[in-house]
């Protein structure tokens, strides 16, 4: 994400944002959260089905999002893990999710998990084109 769309980013306007989202979720989406000891959030995943207009019956990981810190413990791959077998449980049989471009470790990570390049699509996000790519896994059952 650019730098200068990062700063214009408020603290307020995101607790809002997430406010509204988690408030407004479906029956079919789900939200995970990791957090240490201490009950500090580390990571954390949103999934449901897929926003694209698929005619086919897939699901989509939102958001997976792990603290830097904590990056290299797993809690990725759990989190990863949890949301895929939510979706199955919630009767999707497969899933996407897109990914900036030039996030290299999330393309990294998610290659490990044998994720399927299928495309690639550009936003504007204030005011700057950002890239985002996008991975697909056919048969949740296999990774579930």
């Amino acid at each position: 994400m650019p730098a200068h769309v990062l700063a214009s980013l408020s603290y307020e306007a995101r607790e809002s944002e997430w406010n509204e989202y988690l408030s407004s979720s479906s029956p079919s989406t789900s939200h995970f959260v990791a957090e240490i000891g201490s009950g500090e959030i580390i990571g954390f995943s949103g999934a449901g089905p897929e926003r694209d207009g698929s005619p086919r019956r897939s699901g989509e990981i939102y958001f997976l999002y792990v603290l830097e810190n904590y990056q290299g413990w797993g809690i990725g791959r759990r989190l990863f893990m949890a949301s895929a077998q939510q979706l199955l449980r919630d009767g999707f049989d497969s899933m996407v999710l897109w990914v900036l471009e030039d996030n290299y470790s999330a393309r990294r990570f998610y290659e490990s998990l044998e994720g399927a390049p299928l495309g690639r699509r550009t936003s504007t996000v204030g005011g700057a084109d950002v890239a985002s790519v996008s991975y697909g896994w056919k048969d949740l059952a296999v990774i579930a």
